[in-house]
């Protein structure tokens, strides 16, 4: 498939038929109609693209010269003067007519992009990867418009291989996957699906400290590269597995395999959460929309309100009291940090996570000091933002560390006159424990680390939080910074 020769674009109209499709450039004319996906190129773009900056005086006739050589290839019965219906003219250009079975990178890209059985992906992913042999239109890789292509193309071939290794793992193939795994994770160490599932395979194959040492591995990798800490999801997997969590056995009967296994919630789990109330406070209503959409599809939330502004925010959620709002922390008439400090200055007020397009602002580490309980990228995937809710309202982590603790770590250090007074009066105990959540650990991962009961950790922090006059976790890992009891360096170590 991927190499263009082996790409047998056709193979369902002319069978294992070898199809003379001309020299290099020709070729290029049919490729660049491939990646349109049957959508009308123009001729002036196709002149542009394949002679880029130095087209030939005769551009125009030696494009018309190679779409009328491949139409005679493409369809060889076709009589003189019948008009094409493969590659079709569609002014001001041509068009490639062809359904997904009769072009191979269209049939890989709807198997990758289709759901069903575990039983079902297994086998339609491990047919689609069968057809690569190469790098994508290598042999064009001096023209930009390829080169985009083939990003995208491999882009899909990885999440195949992960979808596919998603079914293994539900399918009971832990032992076989583990080898294909590492070597995914090692050749792509920056994608934390590829840990996840490697860690997963390692732990139902009954290898509990090499799991846990992969989850290390992601770690080092993430923060040597990027400066970041794991993602919720490699957290919570990381978490639960410590725990020897139930949920992370190899299931009793396959389940479907589009949802990703470490965001799944087990009925029994689903049934211990409580019901969280939501309002969502964004000005465009397209953002509002999509999250109405996902608390609908997830059982245990509830949308009790919605506002457009600052404004509008404070009203309803005194109308509506709710258990936690998700607010945007840019809006016209009263920003979202503004109506942030109302809300919580409010008797028992509900938790607060805000929603950024950036990391890096002044306005998110004031917020972080008014008591939001942390922030989510608006680019987040739904599973993503239910974590984000559900860690919020246990109180139990800062949300999203690849946000939070490196806007913790950029504006640490600074001095503020409304910032709580020193730990003076605190015991060893009680600062170890501060430094544990600092780092992010959720109550679960301190329990394992000092080896006693969560309950007992959660008790603690809340007499840390009294003792200091704070009501938030996150002011808490604020305190532990503008303290100095932890330093930037310091973080997820």
């Amino acid at each position: 498939m991927l190499t263009f020769r082996a790409l047998g674009p056709f193979q369902a109209l002319h069978g294992e038929t070898s199809l003379d499709l001309g020299g290099q450039r020709q070729m290029a004319v049919l490729a660049r109609l491939l990646v349109a996906g049957g959508r009308a190129v123009p001729v002036a773009v196709l002149i542009d693209e394949l002679w880029p900056g130095e087209p030939p005086a005769q551009a125009l006739s030696t494009i018309q010269g190679y779409v009328s050589r491949l139409r005679r290839a493409l369809e060889p019965g076709r009589a003189p003067r019948e008009e094409a219906e493969v590659l079709v003219s569609a002014p001001p250009g041509y068009a490639l007519r062809a359904s997904p079975g009769q072009v191979d990178a269209w049939g890989f890209e709807s198997a990758v992009k289709t759901s069903g059985e575990p039983a079902e992906v297994w086998d339609r992913l491990e047919a689609a990867l069968a057809l690569w042999r190469g790098p994508a239109l290598a042999e064009f890789s001096d023209l930009p418009w390829a080169v985009s292509e083939a990003g995208r193309l491999e882009e899909l071939r990885l999440i195949a291989i992960e979808r596919r290794a998603d079914a293994g793992l539900l399918l009971g193939h832990s032992g076989a996957l583990v080898a294909d795994l590492e070597a995914h994770a090692s050749a792509h160490p920056l994608r934390e699906e590829a840990w996840r599932l490697l860690a997963l395979a390692l732990y139902r194959n009954g290898r509990q400290g090499d799991a846990l040492g992969a989850l290390r591995r992601a770690r080092t990798m993430l923060r040597e590269e990027l400066g970041l800490d794991l993602g919720a999801t490699l957290q919570r997997l990381e978490s639960d597995m410590l725990a020897q969590a139930v949920h992370l056995h190899p299931p009793a009967e396959p389940v479907r395999a589009a949802e990703p296994a470490a965001a799944r919630v087990t009925p029994a789990e689903e049934r211990a959460l409580p019901g969280l109330r939501v309002v969502v406070v964004d000005d465009q209503a397209l953002v509002r929309t999509g999250l109405r959409v996902v608390l609908d599809s997830e059982p245990g939330f509830e949308l009790v309100g919605e506002a457009e502004n600052g404004e509008q925010a404070i009203t309803v959620v005194r109308e509506t009291s709710p258990d936690l709002v998700l607010m945007d922390i840019q809006m016209p008439r009263l920003d979202g940090l503004t109506a942030a400090r109302r809300i919580l200055a409010d008797a028992a007020p509900p938790k607060v996570v805000m929603m950024t397009t950036f990391g890096t602002d002044d306005n998110l580490y004031a917020a972080l000091r008014a008591g939001v309980s942390g922030f989510v990228l608006k680019t987040s995937a739904p599973e993503q933002l239910i974590t984000a809710m559900r860690a919020a309202q246990a109180g139990d982590a800062l949300i999203d560390p690849a946000v939070t603790t490196r806007l913790i770590a950029a504006f640490a250090g600074r001095t503020d006159p409304s910032a709580p007074p020193g730990l003076a009066g605190l015991g060893d105990t009680e600062l170890d424990l501060m430094k544990l959540v600092a780092r992010g650990l959720t109550n679960r991962q301190i329990a394992a680390t000092l080896a006693v009961p969560e309950r007992s950790v959660s008790q603690s922090v809340v007499k840390l939080l009294d003792h200091l006059g704070l009501f938030d976790r996150a002011q808490l890992v604020v305190t532990a910074y503008e303290s100095g009891l932890v330093n930037p360096g310091d973080v997820g170590r």
